[in-house]
């Protein structure tokens, strides 16, 4: 298979500061001479002489000081990485005064403190102007100067739910929870084509026969145009799922380069950061969001907090008031589908540590309420399911994993008729195969039943279903592509193999939210 050309970190872009305009002076010169001369007299025949004395003083004080300091230097670094890994980095130049933030402390300065309070992000206003990219707050980086100090972190991880995604944790869970040789195969296979599909700028397109090289010929390419950062996105999910950051594993530096292009891509308004994009819109500035979340969960590295942290701010004033929920642009009635990613993406910043607000659960809550039936066993998409419709579906299984997100037992009774409504159906197979049902239930039951013969059960058809369909041949080898529902289609290849590979990591993406090393108090929904 012929390999493609390594990408070229994307730069993000400053925002120049826009210069205020002088005002205009009126009047002519004779005027100007007049009201000079005043002032003049008024200096030297008005002021008593120690003032004027003592005035005269400072100014030489101050002269000779300017003379005195060194002048600001601008540095430039070149950095070569040599030939690293399965891609090689080029040179790339990074200005030093564009640094502003260089360690987590400077988070909390005034200015991001102004940033988070209330009155102030209730009034945020998101029609952000389409060139505004991200640059004035945090630090800004390009290519390798981008993680430089980052490297210093090594295999730090925090103790949260991502920690079994690398080393003996990962060997133990994939061991204990159903994951075989053959799924881990599979995933590893996976990850090749993805990175094999990724751009020269560092990101990732819905449309992979997009770019260099003649390996992108394998068919069913996404057909949503100027949606690049959810595809970006898409394609860094399950490499962060693998256990690969900019910092670590096998793809590290293809994890640096998709996180540079987001970066570049990133547009803020007063703290908040969002990454929509005009084909993928609220569902783009989701997916990016919790790749920058995951991201900074797992390694700690400050230069991604405030992208992190700034990405959770616009979700947040993105959330429609009235409602609860999310859809695809900010404050509109929400759908079951966008709230789904929203809330992961929260619950992403949560897990990091980062600074939510209570209002954004029970504002969820409400909408989740909103769309179930009464005993919140079964979801709708805007509005709560007709009688006697299919209840375990796409919607259900986000419905529910959300609920388990934000604290609820496992022994409440919806949740219990809604699990096993899905448990009893299965999972998605055949020529109608839904990739986004079998996501999101898959996550759902493993949770619910880990250890239990409805987990081993579901686990093992799923499993080997997977295994089974994966393309193995050609240079289509390693990826997946299923069904005729919308998102298939509009997804395209990346989006079923993205989704495919992370549902065979769910051995390890993630501790389970019930039973032993549960992870379910980090979530629980906070009153205050």
């Amino acid at each position: 298979m012929n390999q493609p050309q390594h990408p070229h970190p994307a730069k993000a872009r400053p925002v120049n500061a826009k210069q205020s305009p002088q005002p205009a002076h009126e009047g002519d010169e004779e005027g100007e001479d007049e009201l000079d001369n005043g002032n003049r007299f008024l200096f030297f025949n008005v002021m008593p002489s120690w003032m004027v004395s003592f005035l005269t003083h400072i100014a030489v004080i101050l002269i000779l000081a300017l003379l005195v300091l060194p002048a600001p230097q601008s540095k430039t670094i070149t950095v070569d990485s040599g030939q690293e890994g399965p891609t090689a980095i080029d040179d790339v130049e990074m200005n030093l005064d564009s640094l502003q933030m260089e360690t987590s402390d400077a988070l909390e300065s005034d200015e991001m403190n102004d940033m988070t309070a209330p009155e102030l992000t209730e009034q945020m206003e998101f029609q952000l102007p389409e060139q505004e990219v991200f640059s004035d707050i945090g630090t800004v980086l390009s290519g390798e100067d981008a993680f430089a100090a980052a490297e210093t972190l090594g295999d730090l991880t925090m103790a949260n739910e991502t920690s079994a995604r690398s080393g003996e944790g990962k060997k133990q869970a994939l061991l204990k929870n159903g994951g075989t040789q053959g799924s881990e195969d599979a995933v590893q296979l996976a990850l090749r084509w993805i990175v094999d599909h990724q751009l020269e700028d560092g990101g990732w397109d819905l449309d992979h026969t997009i770019g260099p090289g003649n390996h992108r010929d394998s068919p069913n390419p996404g057909t949503r145009a100027g949606t690049r950062n959810g595809a970006t996105a898409l394609a860094l999910l399950p490499l962060l799922g693998a256990g690969n950051t900019h910092i670590t594993g096998q793809y590290k530096k293809q994890v640096r380069y998709g996180l540079e292009y987001l970066k570049s891509q990133a547009k803020q308004s007063r703290g908040a950061i969002s990454f929509m994009d005009s084909g993928g819109e609220m569902y783009s500035h989701g997916l990016c969001a919790i790749v920058f979340n995951e991201a900074y969960a797992m390694t700690q590295d400050p230069d991604l907090r405030v992208y992190a942290q700034g990405s959770i701010w616009f979700t947040e004033q993105a959330q429609d008031r009235r409602g609860g929920g999310w859809r695809y642009k900010p404050n509109e009635r929400g759908d079951t589908s966008a709230v789904g990613w929203q809330l992961m993406a929260v619950k992403s910043g949560k897990i990091s540590g980062l600074e939510i607000r209570p209002q954004t659960y029970k504002r969820a809550a409400k909408f989740l309420d909103s769309v179930s039936d009464s005993t919140g066993a079964y979801y709708g998409y805007m509005d709560p399911p007709r009688a006697g419709s299919q209840p375990a579906n796409a919607r259900t299984a986000v419905g529910l994993l959300c609920r388990m997100y934000m604290g609820w037992d496992r022994n409440v009774p919806g949740l219990v008729d809604g699990m096993e409504a899905i448990a009893d159906q299965g999972p998605s197979t055949g020529p109608t195969t839904n990739m986004y049902y079998n996501y999101y239930a898959t996550q759902a039951i493993k949770h619910m039943y880990s250890g239990k013969d409805e987990w081993k059960t579901w686990n093992g058809k799923m499993r080997e279903y997977l295994i089974r369909t994966q393309e193995k041949d050609g240079n289509a080898a390693g990826s997946w592509h299923f069904g005729r529902d919308h998102a298939s289609v509009v997804g395209g290849r990346l989006y079923n193999t993205s989704m495919a590979c992370m549902t065979l990591e769910v051995y390890y993406r993630f501790l389970p939210l019930y039973g032993d090393n549960a992870a379910n108090d980090q979530f629980e929904l906070i009153d205050e």
